[in-house]
């Protein structure tokens, strides 16, 4: 396929490696950003900042970021951490395999490296769930490797900058990305600066709707500014159908006079893998069979079904809430499956979500008479 640029022609040389790199530490060094937690040469910060970035805004990882660091303050701790523990604390970032990844990365680092991070950008992307990308930004940050970077933010920035139109995902973009990323790097003693301007100008300036041209350090030599419409860039492939749409009962065990859920630990499979969950079932026949199987069903409420999206598909939850009073043997036999719990305690599990959200809004269905409940 043919190289593909915006209108007007190749790059100009203001935009060449000589002088690329130069402008943007120069911007980042006044107009970028200082004062986050993770900019510290500490790779473990460095680390979890680019984890916890992947799919979530810097607004959001803040807090999340905060007390993560102070419940695992080292990798040593998030490795000994039982995963259960470090699930809670990710609960409501989303995207849970990223904390699966984190805390077998932890194990791995401490296991294969003593506790102390690898510092070439080769060996930190053998470790579970760092790419080359977030691999390059440790070893640019804590150890002045001249390693290129290749987010969502920079890519957008490089196909503005230089003019390329052609799409991405696809590979053959993508590649002609990674070596112009790389063609533009600094000398070393300049890469952190380097990187970190990469990403503010991407995240401040450069951004994906309104990009604010005016204050940035190429707006005279951009070309997708020159072409009159920095947004048409980067071209995205054509988007693929629309997501399908499952349905599921999510249902709520309560017993009465107790504020409390019946949580079940998803198995590895399906929505949710290794999280505590309120149980879910394809039909509410199947979730009052479930319910009757552990005691007598007093009372049943529908709550308000949600939406909730996953990357391939949409997931539309009908909350059941459910009075039930347990039954010893009911108990026994279902204890391997899940357990009893206080909403004060299931919030501090690793739920999903939407479910912490439900639970959040305590209950509907308020211990009414026996013999007024079944519907």
């Amino acid at each position: 396929m043919p190289r593909t640029t915006c209108p007007g022609a190749a790059a100009p040389p203001e935009t060449g490696p000589a002088h690329f790199a130069q402008r943007l530490v120069d911007w980042q060094r006044t107009f970028g950003r200082h004062d986050l937690p993770w900019q510290v040469r500490d790779p473990y910060r460095v680390w979890l900042s680019e984890i916890m970035l992947q799919q979530t805004q810097v607004s959001v990882v803040m807090g999340y970021f905060a007390r993560f660091t102070a419940r695992f303050p080292t990798v040593q701790a998030l490795a000994e951490a039982p995963q259960d523990a470090v699930l809670a604390a990710w609960s409501g970032l989303g995207y849970y395999r990223r904390a699966r990844y984190l805390h077998q990365c932890a194990q791995q680092v401490v296991q294969r490296y003593g506790g102390r991070f690898p510092s070439s950008a080769a060996e930190l992307v053998t470790l579970p769930g760092i790419g080359p990308s977030t691999a390059a930004a440790i070893a640019a940050f804590c150890f002045d490797e001249r390693a290129a970077i290749l987010d969502g933010n920079v890519q957008r920035v490089l196909c503005r900058s230089h003019g390329i139109a052609d799409p991405l995902p696809s590979a053959t973009t993508t590649r002609r990305l990674w070596a112009l990323a790389r063609a533009l790097l600094p000398e070393a003693d300049a890469i952190a600066a380097y990187t970190q301007g990469l990403m503010d100008l991407g995240a401040t300036v450069c951004k994906p709707r309104q990009p604010a041209c005016e204050q940035c350090p190429f707006a005279a030599d951009c070309q997708a500014r020159r072409g009159g419409d920095p947004q048409r860039l980067p071209v995205r492939a054509a988007a693929a159908r629309a997501r399908p749409v499952h349905h599921t009962v999510m249902l709520w065990l309560h017993q009465p006079g107790r504020d409390d859920c019946w949580l079940e630990q998803r198995g590895h499979d399906g929505v949710w893998p290794g999280l505590w969950s309120l149980p879910l079932f394809d039909t509410q026949e199947l979730a009052l069979a479930y319910a009757a199987r552990h005691g007598s069903v007093l009372g049943l409420k529908a709550l308000a079904p949600f939406r909730h999206g996953f990357t391939h598909f949409e997931l539309v939850v009908q909350p059941l809430q459910v009075a039930l009073l347990p039954q010893p043997h009911a108990a026994e036999n279902a204890a391997a499956a899940g357990q009893w719990v206080a909403r004060s305690e299931a919030a501090q599990r690793g739920l999903p979500a939407p479910v912490r959200k439900l639970l959040s809004r305590g209950l509907a269905l308020q211990d009414p008479p026996q013999q007024a409940l079944l519907e």
